[in-house]
């Protein structure tokens, strides 16, 4: 090809390189070493013949033939600084040159025109992805997953996808986690191999654990080392087989299209995590597959309960004075319904804490959280309950449904139901499907009408002893109560919040009351610190790509030791200007241990932390960011926050003991 149909690309200026010194430089993607050299200028391809070492980072030499060479930084190999010879002694020809142009001290370099994109498998496999609705995709790229991430980003170009560039691969799927937490949907993490993907494996497991729908795309070595203990070679799919319920490796043969699709199918379907394993060398071998999409292998018809058990659920309710229904987080897609049936049965409605806001706290069937992080409402009904309607839950210790009590169990997965103990009649069903069959029937008990203005005097008699919790003052901080009836009235209706683990969830869980639609995420069975901030990042991507979600705000709340654990992914909601609030309840210690150090009778030993100013560390990062000593100033601080376009923090001086 002659020169004057190159490209010219300008790849820096003369000032930028002193003579006797390369660099290397970029012109379009292709990596170039630049040589200034004895009054000359030349390029040569920047990649060694050995292991690729980038010739520009290395320096001109004298050999001991006293001639100048280019030696590379890897493993000293030596080249012509002009004409990208070698000196004789190893296998290859030398380096391919490329033409030089001074203008007016820039310099351009000349290179063949780009030719068109060619289709490779990891396009083929991300487009799959696509097409089975994957929107986001949080990850960091790196060496082993280079293949992949150009697939990723060509779908980002054309519209298809979004990527979120994070700074820790575990809050990578955190974010994906509550993802699918929140939708139903999997989102993606992406990392390199070996400790990348690793790095994975919390947040995974939380996801499982929770029943979420996450896809993880970890890159590999090179097929030709994997095996004998190449630099981060691990055994990925030994590893991640417990996690998962799907996960293979990508070969050269593999069907391409038909491996993404198993991959999506399963994460949805089963409500589980999905693992595809990219070897570096595989993500960019040349593909004509077609990409696969969802039609004709996915249904959405309903588990339909049996009619006989039906009938006895029906027999049941007629003879309780006082039934009452406990919802979980596998309620949530059939809201309505529970509420319509609460109110035909006038029974009061409490959630679990995962589902936290499935019943706004101010509908009048409505008796908060039962549990550990509930309301003194919930438990008084617990305990004068005649009859449970326990519906999609899945009966956690911390919960603390009464196994003595008769119980409905509704759920679609049949494992659930009697899961750790029997139940009175379980059904196998879903939700929605249940309450629908119920609907039409009678079975109201008119003992049962007194349970509703009992739960208005029960709201009366909470609401006055937390107002009564704010004179409480020993002089270390603010009283958590204090924080959350503000935020609660403040926040918006559509409302998501993210929360983390510790005290301060157990007082969000008590003292926040939910209204309008508002969604609760967690790590539910796992229990994982610093869950709240990457989760509220999953969370804000999600109301980007979900129509249902548009608009609604996102809130984090964690305590400082939760923060701490993913502090560097404020920068990550800052360079992607995500809309986060988060309330940081800074107590300068893991204060839910230290509460179980003293109830277990063990002294105190190693909770306290040593920490940052966290408003000025979130002003640095470049977001908003408030400190609050003072209860008064809470709500002009919380307020100013939650109207900052972009992420803000709140951080409020507390008590660990003002719970």
């Amino acid at each position: 090809m002659t020169e004057e149909n190159l490209d010219w690309i300008s790849v820096g200026h003369i000032d930028d390189l002193p003579e006797g010194r390369v660099k290397t430089v970029t012109a379009r993607t292709t990596s170039i070493c630049l040589v200034h050299f004895d009054g000359q200028w030349a390029a040569m391809n920047n990649h060694c013949p050995h292991q690729r070492g980038p010739l520009g980072e290395g320096s001109i030499e004298k050999g001991v033939d006293d001639k100048c060479w280019i030696r590379c930084p890897w493993h000293g190999w030596d080249f012509d600084p002009l004409t990208g010879k070698p000196p004789g002694g190893h296998e290859d020809s030398g380096q391919d040159t490329y033409p030089v142009d001074i203008r007016d001290g820039e310099i351009f370099v000349g290179i063949e025109t780009e030719p068109p994109h060619e289709r490779t498998v990891t396009d083929v496999m991300v487009d799959t992805l696509a097409n089975w609705g994957v929107q986001s995709v949080f990850g960091m790229v790196g060496h082993s997953n280079l293949g992949l991430s150009d697939a990723i980003r060509l779908a980002v170009v054309d519209g298809k996808m979004s990527y979120f560039g994070i700074r820790h691969e575990g809050a990578a799927a955190f974010a994906a986690s509550a993802y699918g937490k929140l939708t139903g949907t999997p989102a993606a993490c992406l990392t390199i191999a070996g400790p990348g993907a690793t790095n994975l494996l919390t947040g995974l497991w939380d996801a499982k654990v929770d029943r979420a729908p996450v896809l993880a795309l970890t890159g590999q070595v090179q097929t030709q080392v994997m095996g004998p203990g190449a630099f981060q070679d691990i055994d990925l799919r030994s590893a991640f087989s417990a996690v998962t319920a799907f996960s293979q490796p990508v070969l050269g043969s593999s069907n391409h299209a038909e491996l993404a699709s198993l991959a999506c199918k399963t994460a949805i379907v089963e409500q589980n995590v999905s693992h595809l394993i990219f070897p570096d060398d595989v993500q960019t071998n040349l593909s004509d597959q077609t990409p696969g999409a969802p039609e004709g292998r996915v249904t959405h018809a309903p588990v339909l309960p049996a009619p006989s058990e039906i009938n006895k659920a029906i027999a049941l309710i007629k003879g309780a004075k006082r039934p009452m229904i406990v919802v979980g987080h596998g309620a949530y897609a059939h809201r309505d319904d529970v509420i319509a049936l609460a109110e035909s049965l006038g029974a009061p409605v409490l959630t679990t804490f995962k589902a936290k806001g499935l019943v706004p706290d101010s509908h009048p069937n409505a008796g908060g959280v039962l549990g550990r992080s509930g309301t003194p409402i919930a438990s008084w009904f617990m305990n004068e309950a005649d009859l449970i309607i326990a519906l999609g839950t899945s009966f956690s210790n911390h919960t603390g449904i009464e196994a003595s009590k008769p119980i409905i169990q509704v759920d679609h997965e049949r494992m659930q139901l009697g899961k750790f103990h029997p139940v009175e009649l379980p059904i196998w069903g879903d939700v929605g499907a249940f309450c629908d069959a119920l609907r039409g029937s009678d079975c109201t008990n008119p003992a049962a009408d007194k349970q509703i203005p009992e739960l208005a005097e029960r709201w009366d008699i909470w609401r006055r002893e937390k107002q009564t919790r704010l004179q409480e003052n020993l002089g270390k901080g603010i009283h958590s109560f204090a924080i959350f009836e503000v935020l609660g009235r403040l926040v918006p209706d559509n409302t998501i919040f993210a929360v983390d683990v510790g005290n301060n969830t157990y007082s969000f869980g008590r003292y926040l009351e939910t209204k309008g639609s508002q969604r609760v995420l967690m790590s539910g069975y796992l229990g994982s610190i610093g869950f709240g901030l990457p989760a509220a990042m999953g969370a804000w991507a999600a109301t980007q790509d979900k129509a249902d979600l548009k608009g609604c705000k996102v809130v984090s709340i964690s305590g400082d030791g939760g923060f701490g654990q993913y502090p560097m992914e404020f920068t990550t909601a800052v360079k992607y200007g995500m809309d986060i609030t988060h309330i940081l309840l800074h107590n300068g210690e893991l204060g839910k241990i230290s509460k179980e150090q003293k109830s277990g009778e063990w002294p105190v030993w190693e909770t306290d932390l040593q920490n940052p100013g966290f408003a000025a560390f979130a002003r640095l990062c470049g977001g908003h960011g408030t400190k609050v000593t003072d209860a008064a100033d809470i709500e002009a601080a919380i307020k100013e926050a939650l109207d900052h376009k972009g992420p803000a923090l709140v951080e409020i001086m507390t008590d660990a003991d003002l719970v």
